[in-house]
């Protein structure tokens, strides 16, 4: 969570709000001219007079956090006609004025209310009220699932429909072909209503009422007709893309190749984790667009890193100009960390190109 706000309106929850500040909550503080300490400037508070309605559009703007010392009622009231979507609407967290509750109301999940419930109850030793039912009852929640790894949701058509079914302990398939495995959020075993495999072979996919499906790869109609009708993708951060260019290729070209590459091999640029090259190309203009534009990390090698890999196709006339036997191979295996190569190098105009997927234990 980016940007936070908190906001009192009453004289004991402006001593809530500075007491958050000192605490170390990183959030800007908002609260009424008429409980000002003369400080505010210095601490870079904000004083405002008038209803705290007004502020509140803005501030749904502006910030993915927003904390109320407020009464829960009254807050309710105030954000309901600013509500758009889950996906989008900033965390909403109300602590009463006394400072003896927080209480997540909006976004818990998705927007992180309840997260930052619990990081307020805890500065202030108030208890933390939070009602979603995978937290309560410490099971999987479908909307964040894997987020702390940086997993995406490829369609967001049937998590609600998951989420239900979760927490109703129907029967859950979780099919699992990439990504990290340490997910379950419990010390308990996982429950006997799910099931973990590895596999679209897999007898038990006939058997779920709904699927989380965890895979780098894009789904066949015959892959989709398998699975149960009500079931979420991820898309794991683990394809890891080594890419060999020309010096001045164009960014159009690089990316292209890259599209190219994954439409043929049936793989998700939502998984894609890195892009590797050798040193020589830290400064090359296309790749860095290419990196830039769609928010992939760059990473390179010396020639010496690239040569440590034993690769399948080494080449005499590549050391001749970079001295290393190859690029796109060796250094998508340096950034995976796995020694075998879904994708050898492919030559396509002025761009090699070369995969590894992420293991993970």
């Amino acid at each position: 969570m980016n940007k936070i706000a908190v906001a009192a309106i009453t004289k004991h929850g402006t001593q809530l709000a500075r007491r958050l500040y000192h605490e170390g909550l990183p959030a800007d503080v908002f609260y009424m001219q008429k409980f000002a300490r003369g400080d505010e400037d210095e601490k870079g508070f904000t004083l405002f007079e008038g209803s705290v309605r007004k502020q509140l559009p803005t501030w749904f703007e502006q910030y993915d956090g927003i904390v109320l010392i407020i009464s829960l009622g009254a807050v309710v009231r105030m954000i309901s006609p600013l509500l758009k979507d889950k996906k989008i609407d900033p965390a909403v967290v109300v602590i009463d004025d006394n400072g003896d509750f927080a209480i997540s109301v909006l976004s818990g999940h998705l927007g992180g209310a309840n997260h930052l419930t619990r990081q307020v109850a805890s500065k202030l030793d108030a208890t933390p009220v939070i009602t979603t039912a995978s937290d309560v009852q410490g099971t999987i929640p479908v909307d964040i699932f894997g987020q702390s790894f940086g997993w995406t949701i490829e369609d967001f058509t049937h998590v609600t429909r998951a989420s239900a079914a979760v927490v109703n302990e129907e029967p859950l398939l979780i099919l699992q072909e990439s990504g990290e495995k340490s997910w379950w959020p419990s010390a308990k075993p996982l429950p006997a209503q799910m099931r973990v495999v590895s596999s679209m072979e897999e007898e038990a996919l006939q058997e779920a009422h709904c699927a989380l499906v965890i895979t780098h790869r894009m789904l066949s109609d015959s892959d989709r007709n398998k699975l149960p009708h009500i079931h979420v993708v991820y898309r794991p951060k683990v394809i890891h893309i080594g890419i060999g260019c020309n010096r001045g290729t164009e960014a159009g070209e690089i990316e292209a190749v890259i599209r190219k590459t994954l439409e043929k091999w049936k793989l998700s640029p939502a998984s894609i984790k890195k892009i590797a090259t050798i040193d020589l190309k830290k400064d090359e203009k296309g790749l860095l667009e290419v990196c830039e534009k769609n928010e992939w990390p760059f990473v390179y090698y010396t020639p010496n890193e690239l040569n440590r890999v034993s690769i399948p196709h080494p080449s005499d006339v590549v050391y001749k100009y970079t001295g290393a036997y190859g690029v796109s191979e060796p250094a998508a295996v340096l950034s995976s960390g796995n020694e075998t190569l879904l994708i050898e190098k492919e030559k396509q105009g002025n761009v090699t190109i070369s995969i590894a997927v992420e293991e993970w234990e």
